[in-house]
C-alpha cells in the first residue's frame, strides 16, 4: 500500500475516501457486468473481478488514486481467447500474464511507457472502442442467438444477415436506457457514471412491468447470479497449455501494463503526484495471479473509475478498498435482483463507454497532421479493428521504429555534410 497517502491523513480524508469509494462502486457494478458479457463470459465474473482486483490493486499498486477492475480495453482480446481456447484456458493465460508482469516490473519495463508514441496509444484505444460498440449492436437489437466471431467484419456480416430477427421490445428498452444516460449526463453532469446504473434500473423495471416475456434478461440467458464469492480453484495446467497460451498471456500482460501505467499517469497529471511504475507492475502481476483463483478475468487500472475517484475527493487507497467492499456487499445482499436486469439495458452503457474512450478529438488531430504519425495511427487502428490488437500494436511499433531509424539516418547525413 502507498503509505505516503496517509501523511497528515485526517477523519475528513477518511470520510471523503469512503464517499468516493461508494460512488465508484455504484459505477463499477454495471461496468463489471457489461464488460464480462462483452468478453464472452458470465456476468458474475465481472463482479468477482471488480471485488478481488479492486481490493488488491488498491493495496498493492503503485498509485494512491488507482481504481482497478475489468476494463473495456480487454474485451476484444478476452473474447478472442475464449472463442479460441475456452474460459478455463483464459484463467491460465491471465495467471501467466501476472507472472510476466512481475518480471516486467523487476526489469523496470514500466519506464518504457514514456517512449510509446501517442499515435499508437490513440490508434489501439480507438480501435477497441469500435469493437466494443459494434459488439453491443446484437444486444441493442435483440439478436442474442447469433454466432460470435473473433473478427470484426465477420460479426458485422452476421448482424446484417440477421436483421430480420430484431426485437422491437428490446430496442425500446435499449433506447430508454440510452436516453436516460444521455439526459442525465447532459443536464446533471455531477451524476456522472451513476447515470449508467440509473438507466439500467429504470429501463429494466419498465420492461419487467410492461413486457417481461418479450425480452431477454441476465437470468434468462446466464441463470441466477450467485450471492457469494467462489472458493479458490484453478484449472489443471500442463506444459502443452503453457506453450500455446504464452502468446495470449504476453498480449494480456502488455495490455494490463499499458492500461495501468497510462491510468496512473492520468492520475498524476490531475493530482500533481507521482506513481511508482515498478511497484505498479509488480502489484498488477500479483493481482492477476490471484484473480483466476476466484474465476475472475484479467484486470487493470481503469481511467473512468480512477478519474471519478479523484473528482469525488478520493486521496488514498481506502477509496479503492471501499469501492471493492461496496460491490462485495451488493453481491452478498442483492445478487438475485441482478438476474432481472435486461440485457438490452447493458448495451447502451457499453456503447456510451466506448464512445467516451474513443479518443475521437485526438484521433482527428493526429490525422490532420498528415505526417508519419498519421500513418502509424491509421495502421494501428485498422489492424486492431480488422485483425487483432497484437498486430495493431506490433505494426504500429515497427512503423515507429522505422520512422526513428530514418530520422536518425537523415540527421547523420546532415552532420556528415556539415563535417565535409
Amino acid at each position: 500500500m502507498n503509505l505516503d497517502a496517509f501523511r497528515d491523513y485526517s477523519l475528513h480524508n477518511l470520510k471523503k475516501d469512503v464517499l468516493s469509494g461508494t460512488v465508484v462502486g455504484i459505477i463499477a457494478i454495471p461496468l463489471g457486468l457489461g464488460f464480462a458479457i462483452a468478453s464472452g463470459t458470465s456476468p458474475v465474473t465481472g463482479l468477482y473481478t471488480t471485488i478481488v482486483a479492486g481490493l488488491l490493486i488498491s493495496i498493492l499498486g503503485g498509485s494512491r488514486f488507482q481504481i482497478g477492475g475489468p476494463t473495456g480495453a480487454f474485451v476484444p482480446v478476452l473474447l478472442g481467447i475464449i472463442l479460441q481456447f475456452g474460459f478455463e484456458n483464459l484463467l491460465i493465460a491471465g495467471f501467466m500474464a501476472g507472472i510476466l508482469l512481475i518480471i516486467f516490473g523487476l526489469c523496470k519495463v514500466g519506464n518504457l511507457i514514456k517512449f510509446f508514441p501517442q499515435s499508437i496509444i490513440i490508434g489501439f484505444q480507438s480501435g477497441i472502442a469500435v469493437i466494443i460498440f459494434s459488439g453491443q449492436i446484437p444486444n441493442f437489437l435483440g439478436l442474442h442467438n447469433i454466432e460470435k466471431y473473433e473478427y470484426f467484419h465477420l460479426n458485422i456480416k452476421e448482424i446484417v444477415g440477421n436483421l430480420y430477427l430484431v426485437g422491437i421490445y428490446t430496442i425500446i428498452t435499449a433506447l430508454l436506457c440510452l436516453l436516460i444516460i444521455v439526459i442525465a449526463q447532459r443536464y446533471f453532469p455531477k451524476v456522472g457514471g451513476i447515470s449508467y446504473l440509473l438507466g439500467i434500473l429504470v429501463s429494466s423495471l419498465v420492461s419487467s412491468f410492461f413486457y417481461s416475456n418479450q425480452i431477454e434478461t441476465i437470468g434468462s440467458i446466464y441463470g441466477e447470479i450467485p450471492h457469494q464469492l467462489p472458493l479458490p480453484d484453478f484449472p489443471k495446467v500442463t506444459i502443452e497449455k503453457i506453450i500455446y497460451l504464452l502468446p495470449s498471456s504476453f498480449v494480456i500482460a502488455i495490455l494490463i501494463g499499458l492500461q495501468s501505467l497510462l491510468t496512473a499517469r492520468v492520475a498524476d497529471e490531475m493530482t500533481r503526484s507521482k506513481h511508482n511504475s515498478k511497484k505498479e507492475l509488480i502489484g498488477q502481476g500479483i493481482v492477476n495471479m490471484v484473480i483466476p483463483l476466484f474465476h475472475g478475468i484479467p484486470a487493470a487500472g481503469e481511467v473512468a473509475r480512477t478519474v471519478t475517484n479523484i473528482k469525488n475527493g478520493g486521496s488514498s487507497p481506502i477509496a479503492g478498498i471501499t469501492h471493492a467492499l461496496f460491490v462485495l456487499l451488493v453481491l452478498l445482499l442483492l445478487a438475485p435482483y441482478a438476474s432481472h436486469v435486461a440485457l438490452a439495458s447493458l448495451a447502451p452503457v457499453l456503447m456510451v463507454v466506448s464512445w467516451n474512450i474513443s479518443k475521437k478529438e485526438q484521433f482527428a488531430s493526429i490525422l490532420k497532421e498528415k505526417s508519419g504519425h498519421s500513418l502509424i495511427l491509421m495502421v494501428t487502428f485498422l489492424l486492431t479493428v480488422f485483425a487483432n490488437l497484437t498486430m495493431g500494436i506490433g505494426a504500429g511499433l515497427c512503423l515507429f521504429a522505422f520512422m526513428c531509424l530514418r530520422k536518425r539516418m537523415k540527421d547523420n547525413q546532415k552532420q556528415l555534410k556539415k563535417a565535409i
